[in-house]
């Protein structure tokens, strides 16, 4: 007889983790690895004494499942995935329900639960944040993909998840098909954001200031106090306190060369197909390309050379001057970020709930903070605004915060120091709050060389014009226009 309420299938840390979460919530779970051998290995070793049952064969897993069968595939994203959705599907029936909790592409999402639908299957794609200790002890989860399967699988995921302080699930459905997916691939984004613009902040304390790691330790532990009170704070503030059995800071012997897996990438990718100016998390991913062009920068370090001016400010100014640069500027990359989940929803036909996405990225995940409540507040105050800078509390935070940030960015380029996260987000709050950008003139260089018309600011939307500029061009135009 069936015994176990859900399947996972992939015993690496987060399927592990994932299992002995489940678990100790009262779930009794049945797990499967293509290496036989963990299996064996995870049932007498963490797994032991646990309602876990260890499965030799998908066959064996699905037999020993409750209806509607619930399998959760914790496999490396790509072909994998669709590989075990076809060793599943012989051994399922109509209503049984697949899940992927891995970092899969929200477009291969979109695509696998229209296939598993037209098997008769119910298919989930969840974005599953928090590494492996949010596993073990709560991540945040991000489902989306077949509404059908939300039922069966919410009391599992909500018993699972992170809680905030009130008490409230770190997991809501968020939308059709790829949501899930798409929402998990810009949460990505923002920490890609969140990590550089904390890095450009530690470079302008170590290189302008001069601050020790220690002194730079007592910072971000005092930082961590106030309105940046975050995951990736209170980390960094570890990090830079931690020695090794010789006594050694480790941070200082870490290779300056930054590794990737691809979701800030797609983010970007995403935001460029719909248009959305997505320029912090841009940035962020390009300063880890330039940094793993370590051998080059250590060449051209010899070459080419910059300013050699000295700081000669107030240093807790600046300091301060540092903490509301990097607030102002997280404010934008969230700003953005949702400004490109808006324009996902309306090209996918998904009904997202913005204050419910700050919800679920309260607790669990890498880029949890307070800072996400007031995005919450803002959403539910108005579930339509166009962009969060506009909101009351982000536009007086922004505004207090602009000199510190204009201050910041100007001594960072008189130094010779980069900050592409932090100019680019100052940058971002200037185009945005201009109602007239050069862009009128762009237009007429597009019109020039290739005839690609223009809109007129004394006639209708809409209407599109061409100038024969040279007087030899003639009055035929390009007839691709894109705002």
């Amino acid at each position: 007889m069936a015994q176990a309420d859900i399947g996972l299938i992939g015993l690496a840390v987060m399927g592990e983790n994932l299992i002995l979460n489940m678990e100790s919530k009262g779930f009794t779970v049945a797990c499967f690895n293509r290496t036989v051998s963990k299996v064996d290995d995870f049932v007498t070793g963490r797994a032991k004494g646990k309602k876990i049952i260890g499965c030799k064969s998908i066959q064996e897993l699905a037999a020993n499942l409750k209806k509607p069968r619930k399998i959760m595939l914790m496999v490396k994203a790509g072909q994998a995935v669709d590989d075990f959705i076809e060793q599943l599907l012989p051994h399922l029936e109509a209503g049984d329900i697949i899940i992927d909790g891995g970092n899969s592409h929200f477009p291969d999402t979109i695509r696998r639960t229209k296939y598993v639908e037209s098997k008769g299957k119910l298919y989930i794609g969840t974005g599953v944040s928090g590494g492996e200790e949010g596993a073990l002890k709560g991540p945040s989860i991000m489902p989306g993909g077949s509404p059908a399967a939300w039922t069966s699988v919410k009391p599992i995921f909500q018993a699972i998840c992170a809680k905030t302080d009130a008490g409230e699930p770190c997991c809501e459905w968020i939308g059709e098909n790829g949501a899930g997916h798409f929402v998990k691939m810009v949460h990505n984004g923002i920490e890609y954001g969140d990590m550089q613009m904390i890095c450009e902040t530690y470079h302008l304390m170590k290189e302008v200031l001069g601050l020790s790691n220690s002194e730079m330790h007592n910072v971000f532990a005092e930082w961590y106090k106030g309105e940046l009170n975050s995951y990736l704070i209170e980390i960094t503030r570890d990090i830079l306190a931690y020695k090794d059995e010789q006594g050694n800071e480790v941070i200082d012997l870490i290779l300056d060369t930054a590794g990737q897996k691809g979701t800030g990438k797609w983010t970007v990718v995403a935001a460029l197909d719909s248009g959305q100016p997505l320029t912090l998390i841009g940035e962020a991913v390009f300063a880890r390309c330039l940094s793993a062009l370590k051998e080059d920068r250590v060449k051209a370090s010899q070459i080419l050379k910059g300013p050699k001016a000295a700081f000669k400010g107030d240093k807790q100014k600046f300091i301060n001057d540092l903490r509301m640069a990097l607030y102002a500027s997280k404010i934008v990359s969230y700003a953005q970020g949702y400004q490109l989940m808006r324009s996902a929803a309306k090209e996918y036909g998904w009904n997202l709930n913005y204050g419910g996405i700050a919800l679920v990225w309260r607790g669990g995940c890498i880029i949890r903070s307070v800072f996400l409540g007031e995005i919450k507040k803002a959403f539910d105050k108005n579930p339509n605004i166009e962009n969060l800078l506009i909101d009351p509390f982000f536009k007086r935070a922004v505004t207090k915060a602009q000199s510190s940030w204009r201050r910041v960015v100007t001594t960072a380029v008189k130094l010779g120091i980069p900050v592409p996260t932090l100019s680019a987000a100052l940058a971002y709050y200037d185009g945005y709050r201009h109602e007239r950008l050069p862009a009128n003139l762009l237009q007429a260089l597009r019109d020039y060389f290739g005839a690609h018309t223009y809109e007129r600011v004394d006639k209708a939307r809409g209407e599109f014009y061409h100038t024969n500029w040279t007087g030899r061009g003639g009055d035929t135009s390009a007839s691709t226009y894109t705002v």
